[in-house]
């Protein structure tokens, strides 16, 4: 005997169960009736039927932008690609003119297919049915193609991602390989420099703009690469900033945009940081007199997490947000010959044959109280080893 007795559903609970299941992202975009381009962002995409063709997407019934597609003619659906989360973040964010600045062309019924998107797929609206907070909209399919047959944006866990095959890995390999070839044309030196500074120095090359690998490490005597950050490393600030400071300002700020929680002053520290790299070649950070090398705790487990891969969104951002609160000092300060500091580390851009980061030289587990006049040698020698890197 079934009971009929409704059971109220926490709302949190609700969004935290069903967000442990992935949804595709497409941009519905069309014409309305005056000419306005209209544009919305919808995660609640499916393929309904193949014989007709229709599929769905379920807009909320708050949607202005939806009240005004309810008049057009068509409907073009855009299965938009990984690399396309800042567009679909700024249609998201407006409340007109949702497509200014972003390329496009006219789908065969003349409505918008965002350039570089997965596939498009010309619809008309078949019907509309009422479903609680949301609508139901049934399209029946006119013409779709695919344009870019890339990884698609998903909606997965409060965050957006990409799915990537495990056998992309050998491409990445392949991607970095004059990097490997060149590091390690330069061992002796890497060596020497560890050795001789009695710390841990490490190379590493940005894989993608979202990550960094080790692609050579040494350390000196008593040195523990243990206590080191993990051989592959999420960019997030201040991790990047020797391969960032070369890149568009777009890089730049999505860089920056990783620290979603960060207040302006911290930002604004970040940028400092990336015009000193770019005028002095160099940069250090600090450790803070309270903490020594514990510091580094924090981020040293979080990138020991990124390494085993396979991360959810929510894993991703606690990540990022236990990078981002790391108490090691990164404001820029003018070395004193006199004073004592105890350095965190120091990064250095390698360049290649075109003038164009492709490494980056690291010290760190560095000896204590050292005298700036020491740490100015430091530069220097690790200069030296930037140049046999370079070639």
């Amino acid at each position: 005997m079934s009971d009929n007795t409704a059971t109220a559903i926490d709302a949190t609970v609700f969004r935290n169960v069903m967000g442990h299941y992935p949804t595709g992202v497409v941009v519905v975009t069309g014409r309305a009736p005056d000419g306005e381009v209209l544009a919305m962002v919808v995660g609640t995409f499916n393929s309904v039927s193949m014989d007709p063709p229709l599929v769905s997407f379920m807009p909320m019934k708050t949607s202005r932008t939806f009240e005004k597609m309810r008049s057009c003619e068509s409907l073009c659906i855009n299965i938009v690609g990984g690399d396309q989360e800042d567009i679909v973040l700024r249609v998201a964010q407006r409340w007109q003119d949702k497509l200014e600045g972003i390329d496009w062309f006219a789908s065969p019924s003349g409505d918008p297919v965002l350039a570089d998107s997965v596939a498009w797929i010309d619809t008309r609206v078949e019907n509309i049915v009422e479903a609680g907070d949301h609508w139901i909209v049934l399209c029946e399919v006119r013409d779709l193609a695919v344009t870019n047959p890339v990884s698609p944006l998903i909606f997965f866990q409060g965050g957006y991602g990409s799915f990537v095959s495990t056998s992309l890995m050998a491409r990445m390999d392949h991607e970095i390989l004059p990097a490997i070839h060149a590091a390690h044309s330069a061992r002796p030196q890497v060596e020497e420099l560890a050795a001789a500074l009695c710390c841990e120095v490490s190379v590493l090359t940005a894989v993608s703009c979202d990550e960094m690998a080790v692609v050579l490490s040494a350390t000196g005597p008593g040195v523990d690469r243990a206590e080191g950050l993990a051989d592959r490393i999420p960019m997030v600030p201040p991790i990047g900033d020797s391969f960032v400071f070369a890149q568009d300002a777009a890089v730049q700020e999505r860089w920056l945009g990783r620290l979603a929680d960060a207040d302006d002053s911290v930002r604004q520290l970040h940028r400092e940081r990336l015009e000193f790299v770019r005028e002095h070649g160099y940069l250090i950070s600090f450790l803070p007199a309270d903490a020594g090398p514990a510091a580094y705790r924090e981020m040293r487990s979080a990138t020991r997490t990124f390494v085993r891969g396979r991360l959810t969104p929510s894993q991703e951002r606690r990540i990022r947000e236990s990078i981002g609160r790391s108490p090691v000092d990164y404001r820029l300060r003018e070395l004193s010959d006199g004073a004592a500091y105890d350095v965190g580390s120091i990064v250095l851009p390698v360049r290649d044959r075109n003038g164009r980061p492709s490494l980056t030289l690291r010290l760190a587990q560095l000896p204590a109280g050292a005298s700036g006049a020491q740490v100015t040698d430091w530069i220097d020698r690790a200069r030296s080893t930037v140049k046999a890197l370079e070639g």
